[in-house]
């Protein structure tokens, strides 16, 4: 991705993993109406620490982002965050984390995360968290880099999501093969053990390409 004429791609490209140090986590910067979702997102935090993981993430002391970050602290974990300047000046950035990385742009701090992270999980959120984790896996879908991208689909949050990326794939705009690496999972542990023993594969993303003239 691309941004201010700056070449924003995350580092180390189409290399594949062999020990998982780091996680970038998206979510809500809310909390949501089901108490579920917070008791995932400090689970994760928990089990992050305990397996030793860094945690990378949006930066903030708000919401479900607020609850994994203060939940990895507790468990004696490393919590990055990455947070663009005009968030700090709203106050939502969070002041006990182990490092807080503050940059210019969404851009920069979307770069910035995925530079520093060995996969991606997202957590119920709204359309920012939908974003984060659609751009991760259609850079791991461009062969941009191989780090696993996992959805925790608590209490069913990501169904429809689900329903409709199957839909792409029976309309023949994304490979099954593809979304076959998109990791679910329902429950934190499993989502982190799945993240941890992921094993990319490389697949041409176009489709019914007709040969070049």
């Amino acid at each position: 991705m691309t941004g201010q004429g700056r070449d924003l791609r995350p580092t180390g490209l189409l290399v594949s993993l062999k020990h998982v140090t780091s996680i970038c986590v998206y979510c809500g910067s809310s909390p949501g109406n089901d108490t579920a979702f917070t008791r995932a997102a400090r689970d994760i935090g928990t089990l992050l620490a305990k397996r030793g993981i860094t945690l990378v993430y949006g930066g903030g002391n708000v919401g479900l982002m607020g609850v994994v970050a203060d939940a990895v602290l507790a468990a004696g974990g490393r919590a990055v965050g990455v947070i663009p300047d005009h968030l700090v000046q709203k106050e939502v950035g969070h002041n006990g984390l182990t490092e807080q990385h503050v940059v210019a742009t969404m851009h920069e701090r979307k770069a910035k995360m995925a530079a520093l992270a060995d996969g991606f999980l997202a957590l119920p959120g709204g359309v920012g968290t939908l974003e984060e984790i659609i751009e991760a896996f259609v850079w791991m879908q461009l062969g941009l880099h191989t780090k696993p991208c996992a959805l925790l689909n608590v209490n069913g949050y990501y169904d429809p999501l689900l329903k409709f990326l199957a839909h792409m794939t029976e309309s023949r705009f994304l490979r099954a093969e593809q979304l076959s690496q998109l990791i679910v999972a329902r429950e934190p542990s499993e989502a982190l053990d799945r993240l941890q023993s992921f094993a990319p594969t490389i697949v041409e993303k176009w489709m019914d390409r007709k040969p070049a003239r």
